[in-house]
This record gives C-alpha cells, sequence and structure tokens, in this order.
C-alpha cells in the first residue's frame, strides 16, 4: 500500500495541483514506507521504538498500550517493556524529506519535546514537599512553574504528573503555607491554586488538606483580595471541593464571607468560567441538608441573587451558565424568603416559561420546577403567580412538554402545573413569554 501526501488549496479544501518548473501538473510526493506509523499509515511525527524493535509514531503506540495490548502491533510478540525509545535517526531523516519536498506544500515536523516521565515527576514532588517543610516559597514556587511548563507541553504530561502524587503534594504544601500566613506567602498560594485545577487531588488524604480550616480560610481570602486569576483559580479549586463531598460543603458553610464572595462574582463578573463556577459553588452550598444552608439562602436573598440570577438568564446566551443559574434559582425556591423575592420580581414568569424547551433539558427541568414550587406554595387568597404564568403562556408551553417528552419527576410537576393553571385560563388573555419589552426590570 503507497499513501502520498497532496498538496491542498488553501481554500475549499480540495486537492490543488502544483505547476512545476517542466509545466506537469498533479505531482504527487509518495511517503516513504519506513516513515509511515504501521498502525496510522501517516507520516510520523514523533517517532518511537519499542523493545521488539519496531518504529511507530508516539501518540499512536501510546494509545494502542493505554487501551491494555501488551503485544506489539506489527510483530504479535509480547512486550517485555513498553519504554518508548526516541528514534532520533528516522525522525531527523523525515524533517530532512519534508525539507526537500517543501516546495510541493509539506511542513517540517517539529522536533518533539522528550515527554516527562514518572520519576522526574516524583524527583520534583520529593523537592516539593521539602521546601514545603523548609519554609521555602520561592523554591516552592520555581517547582510549581516548572510542572505547569511540562503540563503545557502535552496532554500526556499532564496525564503522568497528575498520576504521580503532584495534586496531594501541592494540596498539602498550600495547607502549610496557609497555615503560617496568607499575606507572607500570597505568592505561592495563589500558585499552587494556579496549577490544581487539573491534577486536583481525588483520595481523601488531598482532599483532607484542602478542607481544613486554614485551607478553605485562604481560599476565601483569595476570592476576596486576590488579583483576577487568583481570585478564578480559588473559585474553581472550591467547586471542585465542594462537589466530593457534604463534609466539605460543611466545612465551607460556616465559614464567615464565602457567600459575599461568590455573590461579588457573580454580581461583578471577571470571566465566565469564574461565573459558571461562582453559580456551581452557591448551588452545592444551598442544595445541601446542612445547618448552614438555610442561612446561606437568606443571606444571598438579602443581597439581591433572586433578582441577578433572572438577570443572567435574560442576557446569557450559554447554555451551561443558564442551567446553573436555574439550578440555584431552584435551591432558593425551597426557603420562604426566596419565593416571595422571586414573586416580586416581574421578569420572574416570563423568564421561566421562555425557558422551558429553550435551553437543554436540565434548564427546562429546573425551570418547571420553579414554577411549580412558586404557583404550589401561593397563598390561596392571592393567586397572581398562576395569573402570571398563564399569560406569559405556561399553559400552551407545558402541554407542548408532556407532548415532546420529559423526565417522570418533571412530568409530575408539569401536570400538576396544569391542573392548577387550568381553572383561570379561561378568563385570561395570553401574552408573549418572549418579550420583555413592556416587562419593568429590577436592575
Amino acid at each position: 500500500m503507497i499513501s502520498t501526501w497532496i498538496r491542498h488549496r488553501a481554500g475549499g479544501g480540495r486537492a490543488g495541483k502544483k505547476q512545476q518548473p517542466d509545466g506537469n501538473l498533479n505531482m504527487e510526493v509518495t511517503i516513504p514506507t519506513h516513515f509511515r506509523c504501521p498502525i496510522s499509515l501517516d507520516l510520523m511525527k514523533d517517532p518511537v521504538t519499542l523493545s521488539t524493535g519496531i518504529t511507530y509514531d508516539r501518540e499512536n503506540i501510546e494509545t494502542w498500550i493505554e487501551a491494555g495490548n501488551q503485544t506489539c502491533p506489527v510483530s504479535n510478540q509480547v512486550l517485555k517493556s513498553i519504554e518508548l525509545i526516541p528514534n532520533h535517526a528516522i525522525r531527523k531523516m523525515i524533517q530532512e524529506w519534508c525539507v526537500q519536498n517543501r516546495s510541493y506544500g509539506i511542513e517540517r515536523i517539529p522536533t518533539p519535546r522528550i515527554p516527562v516521565s514518572p520519576f522526574e515527576v516524583s524527583e520534583i514532588v520529593s523537592r516539593i514537599v521539602s521546601a514545603t517543610k523548609r519554609g521555602d516559597q520561592i523554591g516552592c514556587q520555581a517547582l510549581i512553574a516548572k510542572i505547569k511548563s511540562w503540563g503545557r507541553e502535552s496532554e500526556r504530561n499532564r496525564r503522568c504528573i497528575a498520576a504521580n502524587g503532584t495534586g496531594v503534594a501541592l494540596s498539602a504544601a498550600f495547607e502549610a503555607f496557609a497555615t503560617a500566613s496568607f499575606e507572607k506567602n500570597a505568592g505561592v498560594l495563589q500558585e499552587i491554586l494556579s496549577a490544581l485545577p487539573w491534577m486536583f487531588p481525588r483520595d481523601p488524604e488531598g482532599q483532607s488538606y484542602l478542607r481544613s480550616s486554614p485551607s478553605l480560610r485562604c481560599m476565601v481570602w483569595i476570592l476576596e483580595c486576590g488579583d483576577l486569576s487568583g481570585r478564578q483559580n480559588a473559585v474553581l479549586a472550591l467547586k471542585q471541593l465542594l462537589s466530593f463531598d457534604q463534609q466539605h460543603v460543611d466545612a465551607l458553610g460556616k465559614l464567615e464571607g464565602v457567600t459575599e464572595a461568590l455573590f461579588k462574582l457573580i454580581k461583578e463578573p471577571i470571566s465566565p468560567t469564574a461565573t459558571k463556577a461562582s453559580l456551581a459553588a452557591i448551588f452545592y452550598l444551598v442544595s445541601s441538608l446542612s445547618s448552614s444552608s438555610e442561612k446561606i439562602k437568606s443571606r444571598l436573598v438579602e443581597m439581591g441573587l433572586v433578582s441577578l440570577l433572572l438577570e443572567i438568564l435574560v442576557d446569557s446566551s450559554e447554555s451551561s451558565i443558564c442551567e446553573k443559574a436555574l439550578g440555584v434559582l431552584d435551591s432558593i425556591c425551597c426557603s420562604n424568603e426566596g419565593r416571595e423575592d422571586a414573586y416580586s420580581q416581574a421578569l420572574t414568569m416570563p423568564v421561566l416559561v421562555k425557558k422551558i424547551l429553550r435551553v437543554s433539558d436540565l434548564a427546562t427541568e429546573f425551570s418547571v420546577s420553579v414554577l411549580w414550587k412558586l404557583c404550589k406554595n401561593e397563598k390561596k387568597d392571592e393567586g397572581s403567580a398562576l395569573v402570571e404564568a398563564l399569560q406569559v403562556g405556561a399553559f400552551q408551553k407545558l402541554l407542548l412538554l408532556l407532548q415532546v417528552g420529559c423526565g417522570e419527576k418533571t412530568k409530575e410537576k408539569a401536570t400538576d402545573l396544569l391542573k392548577l393553571l387550568n381553572p383561570s385560563r379561561g378568563r385570561l388573555e395570553c401574552i408573549d413569554s418572549m418579550d420583555f419589552k413592556n416587562i419593568k426590570r429590577p436592575f
């Protein structure tokens, strides 16, 4: 089988014709067989040799080995070692061939970086532990910068770094430096948080360091006083921590200032990533069964979270942000204070009805749940929530939802809502729920 490399036109992606000095058209460049990976049959970019003596492209053979295969794909011999030895001779020959054929549109492959090894990671982790014990924040920062540099080189490096205890070592270092002093060690603390998102410890030991009182208070302090990147990394770390265990939620919910710091990140957004992480963190706090959950809900309602969530839902077109905002609103409306505030907002019913079947299944589920809580728990002598829902087309939307199909719990709530709405729908005029022009916004 012979593979060829044909130059393509810049636009359209069709095979192009290269006009040669001698007038020949449609010249094709044949890739030498020994330059092609035996697995993909493509030109090798990072040739490596197995213990069997066969050379493959690194990415392809790593995928083969990671899939659980223990034999050489070509020879079918059992691999005595999975060490991949860079084949510099073949790589240089491929680069020279690329240069010789650059007139045909072939680009020279870059010299690949050698991937980091588990031994190198273990060594630098040991040095981080030693630097932490000495209280050497400058040395620790330099080592973390080296790890981040390795991680930027390839996804393989990231997996190797994360798999060799780096997350636990950084978590322990974070707790140690946080215990010593937030202000004096702010640099190394923020450097650790910048590396944690892609190597966050999933084992109890690593999480226990981050769940400790000094670590949590330090993250809240960075949320309040850190620079923009520090605040974003802190809220990302908190969101990941809260997603693992109820213990983490309980511990964070007892700290002063966390509610205000997270609310500020939503009210004064620094990036979509930070906004989503803040909404997720608040969702974990207000939807938990901890004793502090009700206090947090009351405080957030008092600060104006309901109107802020409605503003986000009106202005944002990103499904992930809408889902999280609706999830928080659903949890907030479990409390009397939350529902009372939602009743008072002119945008509540139009926004909720609009989001049904418009964003995602999850957003629809939350929207129906909030509507159900507002209509079900409204005082019998008022009925304004039912009237507003009917006027913005809730009855028609819910009927359509049942026809399209939804989850069992959502179906039950939608059916219950239709029963609540049906007695009044004959005497009310329905308006377009998509039109917010004549509705006064509370912000």
